[in-house]
């Protein structure tokens, strides 16, 4: 999933692997029409995935290659598990991948209810479903669904860019975040490092999550 975020004077991007971002609420609600800016902009979208995908070849590499290489060429740095960072993102991470690979570790709550409605009520309904999940996604022991989860930050003069690795599942994921003027740097430090790690013949044959990620980094 990729999720962004500007400002004024700042932006922030976020390119999340795996499973989409565990706490989404989808509003209920016939689907409108979409518009004809609304359909040329997926066509666009569409074609710029199609040409990313048409240039992807086999060239993959191990995570501990794609540490290296995080370390040695752009200089990243991996944070303490005590970090608030690290932990923030330990705990989507966690709970994503649960519901990716064993969502009955939650019972009923991995699936939230459909909302009944637009109204107040129904929406703090559902955020309190969400926010029952995540409780008990980060309730799960690490006998039950065990993480090798890792947090490397590459600092810039106007930016800052992290990224994820949890070795066990097979998730790399990144954020970054900086001026406007650095975020074309930082864009292109993302696609670098996706591009490394690459892809497997398996994964460009069967179209695996490792393959949709890096198609979709390189057609933002």
């Amino acid at each position: 999933m990729i999720r962004k975020t500007r400002k004024k004077k700042a932006a922030a991007v976020s390119i999340i692997g795996g499973a989409d971002g565990p706490t989404s609420v989808f509003i209920a609600g016939k689907t409108k029409k979409k518009s004809l800016k609304e359909k040329i902009r997926q066509r666009h979208i569409l074609r710029k995935r199609e040409k990313a995908a048409s240039a992807i070849k086999a060239e993959p590499h191990s995570f501990d290659e794609l540490v290296l290489y995080l370390q040695n060429k752009h200089h990243a740095s991996e944070l303490s598990k005590q970090s608030v960072s690290y932990q923030e993102q330990y705990k989507c991470v966690k709970e994503s991948l649960i519901l990716h690979y064993q969502p009955e570790l939650l019972g009923d709550l991995a699936k939230i209810a459909d909302l009944k409605g637009r109204d107040r009520a129904s929406i703090e309904e559902a955020l309190r479903q969400a926010r029952l999940r995540s409780e008990a996604a980060q309730a799960v022991s690490d006998g039950q669904f065990p993480i090798d989860f890792h947090l490397y930050r590459i600092c810039t003069k106007r930016g800052m860019i992290e990224f994820a690795v949890e070795r066990r599942w097979g998730l790399i994921s990144c954020s970054y975040s900086g001026s406007k003027e650095e975020m074309k740097r930082l864009k292109a430090i993302c696609r670098d490092v996706y591009l490394y790690y690459g892809v497997t013949e398996e994964d460009i044959r069967n179209q695996t999550d490792r393959y949709q990620e890096l198609v979709s980094v390189l057609a933002i």
